[in-house]
């Protein structure tokens, strides 16, 4: 009762457009379009539970990981914050940041369910957002945004045709500046948090 007791619509809102916009599976329609193209098959149901499998693992054992780093929250929100920047300022601006030179070619996780899906955007988030909300809203957050992901990519064709190419695209700039003052306002509240620290 507890964990339901801590149920808020305006963190689970919060939280899921948060995740919405990182993750930006509408932003992936193109390259997902472009992997079918050259014959590359995409497994939705198995990119879904694969990616929140991941996403879930890190949201609950990555608070271990900083512990044993001895990194707090608020040092790894701040952290996040700027790379949350960094991904607003890619969508804005049309600006390739993060490259994927890593030395795995192979389409079915790589680059599906990693980094599109759950990448260190996804990663940072979830624990940036533990910072501010409550785990149990978080969880609903990403479970509605998986579900969301599941459906855009069994009706990727049918996304694209019914924004068109200029709706992604405006979509993609309109969740990057939603994205952009998010990472600003997690900023701003935990650099203040670790400033009272030291005063």
């Amino acid at each position: 009762m507890d964990i339901i007791s801590t149920f808020n619509v305006q963190e689970l809102a919060s939280a899921f457009i948060v995740l919405f916009a990182v993750i930006d599976i509408i932003g992936s329609i193109p390259i997902i379009l472009d992997l079918k193209q050259k014959g590359r098959k995409v497994n939705a149901i198995k990119a879904t539970l694969i990616s929140f499998a991941l996403l879930i693992g890190f949201f609950y054992a990555g608070d271990m990981v900083l512990k044993l780093f001895q990194v707090d929250i608020a040092s790894f929100a701040v952290a996040g914050s700027i790379v949350l920047f960094l991904l607003a300022l890619e969508m804005i601006l049309d600006v390739e940041i993060f490259k994927n030179q890593g030395p795995i070619k192979e389409a079915t996780l790589v680059p599906l369910v990693f980094p599109l899906l759950a990448g260190a955007g996804s990663f940072t988030t979830l624990l940036s957002l533990r910072a501010e909300y409550a785990p149990f809203n978080i969880v609903i957050a990403l479970i509605l945004n998986m579900i969301w992901v599941y459906v855009v990519l069994k009706l990727t064709g049918k996304v694209e045709h019914i924004l068109g190419k200029g709706g992604i695209y405006l979509i993609r700039k309109f969740f990057g500046i939603i994205l952009l003052a998010i990472a600003a306002r997690l900023f701003t509240a935990n650099i203040t948090q670790l400033l009272n620290q030291f005063s």
